[in-house]
């Protein structure tokens, strides 16, 4: 597990992101996950018989060690970093990286601590508070083979989370330019 978070941790931490009306992803396969504005999990799940989560590292970070973008999307304070490998039926599909922020763990929000391998978006957008904003998409491999990833504030009751996600190879993201 850990060659994943070795390999992809580094590539979602140093994206080029850009805002989505840089690209025309509205005319894409890819467009509609990429743009997806509620649950990923939820979607993906729907593409496979056995949908899992596993936590690769979560761990706390100062808020030194987060860039000067994701401290304007987060704010000041420390956070939880939590990393996972988002699989369907036994095939990595995503790395994902959240960032949330200690003044976001209080309350209700205290069990966001706890997940283990209940992916987030099961519990974030079971919140009739939550939304999603800020988003931006990366191409993190060529233009002939394109390596989608998107990055994401999502806000429950009002307190916000960074979450980034690298759209693997085996994806049903990339399905139809597959010719599947």
């Amino acid at each position: 597990m850990s060659e994943f978070k070795q390999l992809y941790s580094p590539l979602i931490q140093s994206a080029k992101w850009y805002s989505v009306q840089s690209w025309a992803l509205e005319q894409t396969s890819h467009g509609a996950w990429l743009l997806e504005s509620e649950s990923l999990s939820r979607r993906l799940a729907q593409y496979c018989q056995h949908f899992t989560v596993t936590v690769l590292a979560q761990t706390m970070i100062s808020n030194s060690h987060l860039s000067v973008m994701e401290r304007q999307l987060v704010g000041d304070s420390d956070c939880l970093e939590r990393e996972v490998m988002l699989y369907g039926d036994q095939q990595p599909w995503v790395f994902a990286r959240t960032l949330i922020p200690m003044t976001t763990l209080s309350g209700e929000e205290q069990d966001l601590v706890d997940l283990g391998d209940i992916p987030l978006g099961y519990r974030v957008f079971n919140d009739k508070n939550s939304r999603r904003d800020a988003l931006e998409v990366a191409n993190l491999g060529t233009q002939q083979q394109p390596r989608w990833a998107r990055r994401s504030r999502l806000w429950i009751n009002e307190k916000p989370m960074l979450v980034a996600e690298l759209f693997l190879i085996e994806s049903p993201v990339y399905a139809k330019e597959k010719g599947c």
